[in-house]
């Protein structure tokens, strides 16, 4: 199975809106099920999977400061937040008959593991889904970036970033009917017409290590599956020259 892959060791990086689904809140059952379905098609080619799920849905750090709460105190907050979204999924993808193993940068040894880089490996290579909870631990620092560190850290091949559009444009596609999409992109250029796809400190991190990151809509069937197959989907970034 594993000589069809391309990709035999992903990051999975879903926002925490992504599980909002219709409600406008919280969490739906029905994405998470639908999540679920999608992972355990790629996992049962021989991927390895790690992923890393935001707390936008539950909390956003960054809003902390109109609230009246310091920045600090607001991203502990929302590394609270991707812990509840990341049990959620952990709990649907043990339903649909999958192991896994829930890590937390921050030490809360009821309900996770702490983040050991080899403990995490070792999870991997026996098959286990690894989910990377409450972002690095620090505050200052997105959960994209947290997805860059683990994806290097675990030495996976890409990180896909899974999203509710087809890939990166050249503007926002659901407000601009004739936004352009890129299918490849470099990570200068991403940052140079500030396209917002992750952070400052993630596609830094991500150039450094020659780590290439594909944006992708996960609402799609089957998505994910043709990605870790090679298959052309979503946009790619990576060393490019600059496009013009």
């Amino acid at each position: 199975m594993v000589k069809e892959l391309k990709y035999k060791r992903i990051l999975l990086k879903l926002s925490g809106e992504s599980l909002m689904g219709n409600l406008g809140h919280g969490i739906d059952p029905k994405v998470l099920d639908f999540f679920a379905e999608e992972v355990k098609k790629a996992l049962s080619l021989g991927v390895q999977i790690g992923v890393v799920i935001g707390g936008g849905n539950i909390y956003r750090g960054l809003n902390a400061s109109e609230q009246g709460i310091d920045r600090v105190t607001g991203d502990q907050m929302g590394m609270l937040a991707t812990m509840i979204n990341s049990l959620a999924l952990q709990n649907t993808l043990e339903n649909h008959g999958m192991f896994t193993r829930l890590m937390s940068a921050i030490h809360m040894e009821e309900i996770a593991e702490p983040y050991i880089r080899r403990r995490a490996i070792r999870h991997l290579e026996k098959g286990r889904i690894v989910i990377f909870g409450a972002g690095t631990g620090h505050p200052y620092f997105s959960t994209d970036t947290a997805a860059s560190l683990r994806a290097v850290e675990i030495e996976a091949d890409v990180i896909l970033k899974g999203t509710r559009v087809d890939g990166i444009f050249d503007s926002d596609p659901e407000k601009n009917p004739n936004a352009v999409q890129f299918n490849e992109i470099s990570y200068l250029d991403v940052l140079k017409k500030n396209l917002r796809v992750m952070d400052l400190t993630a596609i830094s991190l991500c150039q450094e290590n020659n780590l290439p990151i594909i944006v992708f809509n996960m609402d799609k069937k089957d998505n994910l599956l043709k990605l870790v197959k090679g298959e052309p989907v979503g946009t790619t970034v990576s060393h490019l020259e600059l496009i013009k």
